[in-house]
């Protein structure tokens, strides 16, 4: 058995592995490349290998950077099944159409070329297998799949392969500690040849979750004493709805959330949170209980949703102090980046940053505190307040990660860091190596592994 390294390898997208058997190639996961465009030119190359020769795709979870290709796949020859948990499988239908619908804005204003067509999203969609957790399957004739919960957002998994007398795991994207509304992470199975871990935040440490609430409130309170707008962009998948979670008990429970208008602009996290709601089964025990007793943790008092691209434009005129949650999460891309346009050079104003930002990303940038941006091709001076917060990523930090390499009764026998910037998976594979005595390593765009 082998692996190739196909996509975020010492990187953050791009998430994409060839598994080679003596008989099989199976693929797992096909993300977008993700950086200072939207639909950035890599993602255009052609793939590392021939798509109608692969026998089969598994996916992790229904986030861009790990489906956002697989229409292009589809197009390019693949006709094999995809296999992915039943949530990932509605949400990463939401996803495409979404990137899609980005893509064709930006053909028009920019000339920037369009992945692939609604047709290809359709043919993706007819070859997906929504399966359960925990249920081992047979996805191709010896070899044997498991998705395993990784507590990342709705729907993600760790995934458990057994083929040739060898055991591998791919973790996809690992979740950070005591996310709300999804359950924990699951602990990895014993006797495992090879592991392929994330490494997002593998050099750094979050916030304690138990402040998290408190820290948001705080934040939000500065926000609205400086009497401006707040912007937050979020990732329509888990961030915005554990966000709204927070705000929901804010403003529910502990009723210390001022008085004003929150608006959810985003199509996409609007009907995310639609399919929230068809999988209770996914929730963890505080969000059963809530469900139980009718409570829409997901829905509270001054939350506006503004689904439409008029109602959008109509936040505008709302005068500030106001909170506006919008896509995309990096800001490479869709309603956030109007909004920044309009109120970055603005001292009174806000910008929260929640979540990862990809190097090139315009979030990334400003991340970094930059002074002045590019939008729509006019430099834009940032006067706002830029803040950011650890505690709501949905990744996992290093402390986490090494807790989810350490879980399994014996220790895997090999971990490659993936999915991390070189500093981050570099900082991983030497903490794994210290703690647990397991050789660790960062593989090369390209490189093939014997397991």
């Amino acid at each position: 058995m082998r692996i190739k390294f196909c996509g975020a390898t010492r990187e953050v997208t791009g998430s994409c592995h060839l598994l080679e058997t003596n008989n099989y190639k199976l693929l797992l996961d096909c993300g977008m490349f993700q950086g200072s465009n939207f639909n950035e030119g890599k993602n255009h190359d052609n793939f590392p290998f021939k798509p109608e020769e692969i026998n089969v795709l598994l996916v992790t979870h229904a986030h861009l950077d790990h489906v956002g290709r697989i229409p292009k796949l589809v197009k390019d020859g693949f006709k094999g099944k995809i296999f992915a948990t039943s949530g990932t499988k509605e949400l990463a239908k939401l996803i495409w159409e979404d990137a899609y619908h980005i893509m064709k804005e930006n053909y028009k204003k920019y000339g920037e070329p369009i992945l692939f067509e609604e047709s290809d999203m359709a043919a993706a969609y007819e070859q997906f297998t929504g399966i359960e957790y925990d249920k081992e399957i047979e996805v191709l004739p010896g070899v044997m799949a498991n998705w395993r919960d990784a507590g990342h957002i709705f729907g993600s998994a760790f995934i458990e392969i057994k083929a040739e007398g060898k055991k591998i795991v791919f973790s996809g994207d690992i979740g950070n500690n005591n996310e709300p509304i999804v359950r924990d992470t699951e602990t990895l199975p014993p006797d495992i040849d090879l592991l392929l871990c994330e490494s997002t935040y593998g050099d750094r440490l979050h916030e304690p979750i138990d402040e998290r609430q408190e820290v948001i409130l705080n934040l939000l309170l500065e926000g609205i004493k400086k009497g401006g707008t707040i912007m937050i962009p979020a990732f329509s998948l888990e961030r915005t709805q554990e966000l709204l979670y927070v705000l929901n008990r804010l403003s529910e429970y502990d009723h210390t959330l001022p008085e004003m208008p929150i608006f959810l602009d985003s199509p996409l996290a609007i009907d995310a949170t639609n399919v929230y709601e068809k999988y209770p089964e996914y929730y963890d025990l505080e969000a059963a209980r809530l469900h139980a007793l009718g409570d829409d943790f997901l829905e509270f008092k001054n939350l506006q949703s503004t689904y439409t691209r008029e109602e959008s434009k109509k936040i505008n005129n709302v005068p500030s102090p106001k909170v506006i949650i919008a896509g995309s999460g990096m800001m490479n891309g869709g309603r956030i980046v109007h909004h920044a346009y309009r109120y970055l050079p603005d001292p009174a104003s806000t910008l929260l940053i929640v979540g990862y930002q990809a190097e090139g990303t315009l979030g990334r940038r400003l991340y970094e505190g930059a002074e002045k941006v590019k939008i729509f091709g006019e430099e834009v001076k940032v006067r706002c307040t830029v803040k950011a917060l650890g505690a709501l990523s949905a990744h996992g930090d290093q402390k986490k990660l090494l807790k989810f390499v350490g879980s399994a009764q014996i220790k895997p026998k090999k971990v490659y860091c993936v999915h991390g910037e070189l500093h981050a998976a570099t900082e991983l594979a030497h903490r794994i190596r210290d703690k647990f005595g397991i050789e660790s390593f960062v593989p090369e765009i390209g490189e093939m592994v014997e397991v």
